[in-house]
């Protein structure tokens, strides 16, 4: 892998893990320091996920 390809994957990684957190705090009802550590945490798990498939169906 290049920079230029290290840069973005972790560019697209970084906008799905934001938009996914967003998600998850405007779906939520109330918002406190563990909310967010949990919603973030999933939307991490998430983007990495997301970016693993649209990989591999990229890659047929």
């Amino acid at each position: 892998m290049d920079a230029r390809t290290t840069f973005r994957a972790a560019l697209e990684i970084v906008l799905w893990w934001g938009g996914l957190t967003v998600l998850w705090i405007v779906l939520i009802s109330s918002v406190d320091t563990l909310e967010w550590a949990v919603g973030a945490s999933a939307a991490l798990v998430g983007a990495v996920a997301a970016r693993a498939a649209r990989r591999a169906v990229g890659a047929r």
